[in-house]
C-alpha cells in the first residue's frame, strides 16, 4: 500500500481512529489492535506469502531474545525479598545463540536478495519480501542490543511483532534502535497524542507529500528521460540528469520519512531523525552524519565497532570503513553498481581522512562544493543499470558539447500543469516546459539546501494561519497529482 494513495490515508484514518479511541479503554487492547492493523498494512502490500518469511525471522529473534535473556542462576535473598537474577554478560551458549540467529537473518536476506548476483544468475528466488532488508537490519540491531546488554527486553515480547512490523516504518524505515522505540511504549504520549503531536504530525505529512509527488515524480521524470536517451545528451543536459537524480532520491527518501513519522506522532510514538540536510555537508564523513542517520549508526555500532573501529591502528581503520561501506552498497542493491557506489564513499572517507587538516583549511564553500560534486557524481552508479551506462553519462558530462537540454528531456515535468497553462496562453507553449523543469530544480535546491528541515522543525512546530494555508495548498495539490503507479525508490532495497 503506497504512501501517497488515498487507500492509504483511508487506512491510517480508520488505524488512529480505532486505536486512540481504545486507548481510553484499554491501552493494552489497543496496542493489539496498532499490531494487528500493522499486519494487515503488510499483506496488502508485500503479501502473505512475504508476512510468512518475516514471521518467521521475527520467531527466530524472539526465541534468541528468549535465550539471551535467560538468567544463568538466581539469588534468592533471605526472608521476604525478591528474587535477584543472574545475567552474564557473554557465554558460549550465548554467543552461540547470537550467531545462528543473525545467520538465519543474513542468510533469507542473501538467499532471496543475493542469490542471483552471486551466482551469476543461475539461481533467483525472483521475488523478495516487502521490507526486508530493513526488517533485516532492524531484527540485527535488536539482537545485538540485548546480548551485549545494551537492552533489556523484560517485559517487551508481547509487543515484539509491533516493533517488526510498524507500518510506518517497515517498508522503508528508519531502521528502530530497540531503545528509541521500546520505551515510548510506556510512556505518557503512546496512543495519547496532545494538539502538538497532531499539528506536527499532519505538518510531516503534508510536507512529505509534497517531497514525494510534487518534486521527487517531476524530478525522476526528467532523470528517465535522460537515461532513456543517453546517447543524444549534451553536458548541460547529463548534469541535469544527474543533479536531478541526485535531487530525485534525497526527497523520495526524506518524504517517506517524513509522512513516516508524521504518522507515527499521531499514534503518540516519535521516530528517530533520519535525514538532516545532507546537501549542506561540507565532507563526505559529515553527509554519512547526516544522510540515512539510522543506517549509518547501524553499521557504525554492528559492523564498524565489532571489527575494531580505529582501536587498531590506522591501515586497519581505512580497510574497516571501507567494508562498511561496500557492505552499504550491497545492503541497496545486488549489483556491481552499488558495490562501485558504496566503494566510493569509503574511499571517499579514507582520503578525507588523509588529507587531514588540510582540507579543513579550505574555504567553507570550496569544501562544500568538493562534496556536493562528489555525492552527485558517485549517485550515478546507485542509478545506472549497469557501469558502462555510468561511465557514458560522467563522460557526456565532461565533454565540450555545451547545447541547451533538449525540450523532450523535461516531457511530462508537472504533465497536468503544463496541459493547463498550454491551454491558457497557446502562444508560449513550448516555453512552459522548460521553464517549470528549471522552476522545479531552483525550488528542489533552495529545500534540500534549506538549513532546518522538516524532521527538526517538527520538534518545536506551532500551527498558524500562514502555514495552515500553505500546507493545505501542498496537500490539495499533492492529492490532485495522485496517480496511484508510482512508488518510493527504497522500497525497491
Amino acid at each position: 500500500m503506497s504512501f501517497q494513495s488515498f487507500g492509504f490515508l483511508a487506512f491510517l484514518l480508520v488505524t488512529v481512529s480505532v486505536c486512540l479511541a481504545a486507548a481510553r479503554w484499554d491501552r493494552s487492547i489497543s496496542a493489539e489492535c496498532l499490531t494487528l492493523a500493522c499486519l494487515v498494512f503488510y499483506v496488502i502490500g508485500g503479501g502473505w506469502a512475504a508476512l510468512l518469511v518475516l514471521v518467521l525471522g521475527l520467531a527466530v529473534s524472539a526465541a534468541a531474545v528468549r535465550v539471551l535473556t535467560t538468567p544463568d542462576f538466581r539469588i534468592q535473598p533471605g526472608g521476604d525479598g525478591p528474587t535477584a537474577y543472574a545475567y552474564p554478560r557473554t557465554n558460549a551458549r550465548r554467543r552461540r545463540c547470537l550467531i545462528l540467529a543473525a545467520a538465519w537473518h543474513v542468510g533469507v536476506l542473501a538467499v532471496f536478495k543475493y542469490a542471483g548476483f552471486f551466482t551469476g544468475g543461475r539461481f533467483s528466488l525472483g521475488w523478495v519480501p516487502l521490507g526486508l532488508s530493513f526488517f533485516t537490519f532492524q531484527q540485527l540491531w535488536l539482537l545485538k542490543e540485548v546480548y551485549t546488554g545494551g537492552f533489556r527486553p523484560d517485559s517487551e515480547r508481547r509487543v515484539l511483532p509491533l516493533y517488526a512490523f510498524f507500518f510506518p516504518t517497515v517498508v522503508s524505515g528508519p531502521i528502530l534502535k530497540p531503545q528509541a522505540f521500546f520505551p515510548q511504549l510506556h510512556g505518557e504520549r503512546f496512543l495519547n497524542p496532545d494538539g502538538q503531536d497532531f499539528a506536527a504530525a499532519l505538518y510531516a505529512i503534508a510536507s512529505g507529500m509534497a517531497k514525494k509527488v510534487l518534486l521527487a515524480d517531476n524530478l525522476g521524470t526528467v532523470v528517465s528521460n535522460g537515461w532513456a536517451r543517453l546517447e543524444e545528451l549534451s553536458a548541460p543536459a547529463a548534469w541535469l540528469v544527474i543533479l536531478g537524480y541526485t535531487l530525485q532520491l534525497y526527497f523520495d527518501f526524506s518524504g517517506y520519512c517524513d509522512i513516516a513519522a508524521g504518522c507515527a506522532r499521531l499514534l503518540g510514538i516519535r521516530l528517530p531523525l533520519n535525514f538532516d540536510s545532507p546537501y549542506r555537508s561540507l565532507s563526505v564523513g559529515e553527509f554519512w552524519k547526516r544522510w540515512h542517520i539510522t543506517l549509518t549508526s547501524f553499521l557504525r555500532e554492528c559492523l564498524y565497532f565489532p571489527l575494531g573501529g580505529s582501536k587498531k591502528g590506522t591501515g586497519r581503520a581505512y580497510l574497516n570503513i571501507l567494508i562498511v561501506f561496500l557492505v552499504s552498497g550491497l545492503w541497496h542493491g545486488a549489483g556491481w553498481t552499488f558495490l562501485i557506489w558504496g566503494g566510493l564513499h569509503g574511499l571517499g572517507q579514507i582520503v578525507e581522512r588523509i588529507w587531514g587538516p588540510g582540507r579543513k583549511r579550505l574555504p567553507g564553500l570550496l569544501r562544500w562544493a568538493l562534496t556536493f560534486a562528489f555525492v552527485n557524481a558517485a549517485w550515478v552508479f546507485f542509478r545506472a543499470p549497469g557501469v558502462s551506462q555510468a561511465l557514458a553519462l560522467l563522460k557526456t558530462a565532461v565533454t565540450a558539447d555545451f547545447r541547451l537540454p533538449a525540450v523532450w528531456l523535461m516531457e511530462g515535468v508537472f504533465a497536468k500543469e503544463a496541459e493547463a497553462l498550454g491551454m491558457l496562453f497557446p502562444a508560449l507553449r513550448a516555453r512552459i516546459a522548460p521553464a517549470l523543469t528549471y522552476g522545479l530544480f531552483a525550488a528542489a535546491l533552495l529545500a534540500a539546501l534549506w538549513p532546518r528541515n522538516t524532521g527538526r522543525q517538527m520538534d518545536d512546530f506551532k500551527p498558524t494561519g500562514p502555514r495552515a494555508v500553505v500546507l493545505a495548498g501542498l496537500c490539495a495539490w499533492s492529492l490532485l497529482s495522485f496517480t496511484g503507479v508510482t512508488t518510493f525508490i527504497y522500497s525497491n532495497f
